[in-house]
């Protein structure tokens, strides 16, 4: 009988896959793993490693109900040493299939593998376009071509037409497309703030458990509580969950962030969408008929739907027509390490003791903690973008290569040098307290310009805008910062410097 061997990877849930939709689940054999190398190419957060294993069992058991045969191979049956590549070779032997079928994978890491399957397993293999996402490759190559600024914000428009969400006719919904400026107040007292939906941990997420806690405990972040779905049924769950409790509110709020709150408004649901649990079209469609049946305001629909049919598409867009170059840019040769308080947590500074403290519980922070705190001090300090590159693919639950490098690398770091962002998102304390309570209990003070008790982010962004002068004088963006900084007395610009110097140091652990 001739029949295909179809792969599922672990970011590629869903019954809608390519590869399955071509498959035939007569005759055809699914083939599912859990191999290490895929577990420790980073050293995943615990929860991380937990969430994906889990759906992956609970995806294998849909299937098989759905009447697929699946060849399902736990961690413990792959070894130490197991690999995509021996595993598939292993189940080529056994099931000796006419063709080995896979849906492209979304990481040029795991493609490249793909690529050299043929020759390795000597058995053809059908490598399928993923078409979950709006765009595809070819759409974006076509839309980027010949075009001298690839701005997220026109791509965005043309995602807008190409779907028809918030549009009406040729126009769009407001008669406006953005609605960014409503949505960037800070949290106020007395806010009733929603938690993400959670879910009680099944037998087979608690085997799950017992694996990750046995064979990942030296890895980053906690494994307890583990509150995530691990169902599409669950995921959709969460869905509804948010759409009625955190949706209305998350436009207003997006930006802002508390001392002791995790979530805010904030979904939670990238988690689902990057491993397949949620077609993200679909959840586009459900905040847009939230919208539209008065439940939700324009501003909140409009910058979640942004979120994932712009920005979303668009970094994967940026991802795979740039790679595999894209990944050692560094515009500011910045080499400095990871600094040690990003995996302890232990720093005098509130807001990044918050942020990265959340990290390691929850394997979760949201857009502004990711850009304006971790991102923003690393790239103030000088860190290696590379360095925290990995560390982002690390820590991260939602964390895949296609959306986290170029969000880290382009937008975070400015290591491409403005291909995707338009500036540095480099900012002082003031921004911090502005949109959050964090510098209320800090042991630094954000109002002090310099000094060893002043906020570090003062003294970095001076010093980072200084140090690169060369490199950002001509950036319209920042012409304002570098005209207030040459207004600075010779004596406030060497206190300042001064003082962004002493806690670099302090950082490298060398006397100030």
């Amino acid at each position: 009988m001739t029949r295909k061997l179809v792969v599922v990877l672990g970011d590629q849930l869903s019954p809608a896959l390519p590869a399955l939709r071509a498959a035939d689940k007569a005759r055809d054999i699914v083939l599912m793993c859990e191999v290490m190398e895929e577990a420790t190419y980073v050293r995943h957060h615990k929860k991380k490693i937990a969430l994906i294993f889990s759906c992956m069992r609970h995806f294998a058991d849909e299937l098989r109900a759905d009447g697929w045969t699946v060849d399902y191979r736990t961690l413990d049956q792959t070894g130490a040493a197991g690999s995509f590549t021996t595993e598939v070779a292993r189940a080529v032997a056994l099931h000796k299939p006419s063709s080995v079928a896979i849906t492209s994978p979304n990481e040029w890491r795991v493609l490249d593998m793909v690529r050299d399957w043929p020759s390795r397993l000597q058995c053809p293999v059908e490598i399928t376009d993923d078409d979950r996402f709006i765009s595809s490759r070819q759409e974006f190559e076509a839309w980027a071509k010949g075009r001298k600024q690839l701005r997220m914000e026109y791509f965005y428009r043309d995602m807008r037409h190409k779907t028809g969400l918030l549009m009406e006719g040729d126009e769009p919904a407001g008669g406006q497309w953005n609605f960014d400026q409503e949505n960037r107040k800070p949290a106020k007292a007395g806010l009733s703030l929603p938690q993400p939906k959670p879910f009680s941990p099944d037998k087979i997420t608690k085997d799950v458990l017992r694996l990750v806690a046995a064979r990942f405990n030296a890895h980053f972040g906690d494994l307890d509580p583990f509150w995530f779905g691990v169902t599409r049924a669950q995921a959709e769950q969460a869905l509804a969950h948010f759409i009625e409790t955190g949706l209305p509110h998350f436009g207003d709020f997006q930006d802002a962030m508390l001392e002791g709150e995790a979530f805010l408004y904030h979904s939670v649901l990238s988690i689902y969408m990057n491993i397949g649990l949620l077609d993200p079209l679909s959840v586009c469609q459900r905040v847009e008929r939230a919208w539209r049946k008065g439940r939700v305001p324009l501003n909140a629909a409009e910058g979640y739907i942004r979120q994932i049919i712009g920005w979303r598409e668009y970094v994967r867009g940026i991802y795979w027509l740039k790679m595999p170059e894209y990944v050692a840019l560094n515009h500011f040769d910045h080499q400095r390490p990871v600094p040690e308080f990003y995996w302890s947590g232990k720093t005098e500074m509130a807001c990044l003791r918050a942020a990265i403290g959340q990290t390691r519980r929850e394997a979760y922070a949201h857009h502004i903690q990711r850009l304006m705190l971790t991102g923003n001090f690393a790239l103030l300090a000088g860190v290696s973008p590379q360095a925290l590159h990995e560390w982002y693919l690390t820590v991260y639950a939602d964390a895949f290569e296609w959306v986290e490098l170029p969000n880290t690398l382009g937008m975070s770091q400015f290591a491409d040098g403005g291909l995707l962002a338009s500036k540095p998102y480099v900012a002082s304390g003031a921004y911090v307290n502005r949109m959050s309570n964090h510098c209320k209990g800090c042991a630094y003070d954000v109002a002090k310009p310099h000094g060893p008790k002043s906020c570090p982010f003062n003294g970095l962004f001076w010093h980072f805008l200084a140090r690169h002068r060369g490199k950002l004088r001509s950036n319209p963006r920042l012409s304002q910062m570098y005209r207030t900084w040459d207004r600075f007395t010779e004596e406030r610009r060497q206190s300042t410097l001064a003082s962004a110097e002493a806690f670099l140091a302090s950082l490298d652990g060398k006397p100030g």
